[in-house]
């Protein structure tokens, strides 16, 4: 099977440039009622509400509910007589609960969510821009070794289209 090429541009004129975005890796315990302390940082992001749902891997996707309604208008819009378009509707919304963040940071996560990720006791928490990853110790070990592999990201990422300096003009 060879190599799938695509181009991906990183600059979309109808992204807006954020200057708060959910960034970096946080190491936090999961306390015994199930609740999670969100950091100071990702609290002002997720103040008008936020969602959780099962990840692409074995982890959780937080979302702000803003991010989240624009996720389910595309996954909404597509062809349910596609077998592929079910099985990510049942992924994303199937799966996907109203995260409450309370005033101090404390959200509930739910226990199948928990028992999906293999989340217990330590989380680690990593910040997407627009989300955020919660992952198990374990599992976050297994993608950060895929993460740490220069050589193979070298290959993986050769393909995409990550220019730094667009000609903008064409843009205007």
């Amino acid at each position: 099977m060879g190599v799938v090429k695509r181009k991906v541009s990183v600059f979309h004129p109808w992204i807006p440039l954020r200057t708060s975005m959910l960034l970096g890796q946080h190491h936090l315990n999961l306390e015994s009622d199930r609740r999670l302390v969100i950091p100071e940082p990702f609290r002002e992001l997720f103040k008008t509400g936020a969602y959780v749902t099962r990840g692409f891997e074995l982890d959780l996707l937080i979302m702000s509910d803003t991010v989240f309604q624009k996720i389910y208008q595309r996954v909404v819009e597509l062809n349910i007589a596609d077998p592929l378009a079910r099985i990510l509707l049942r992924l994303i919304l199937g799966n996907a609960s109203r995260l409450e963040i309370s005033d101090s940071g404390h959200a509930l996560i739910p226990d199948n969510l928990l028992s999906f990720a293999g989340l217990e006791k330590e989380i680690i928490l990593v910040g997407q821009g627009d989300y955020a990853e919660l992952w198990s110790p374990a599992h976050w070990e297994n993608q950060t070794a895929i993460l740490y592999d220069a050589e193979a990201n070298a290959d993986r990422f050769s393909h995409l289209d990550l220019a730094l300096h667009k000609n903008l003009a064409s843009d205007r």
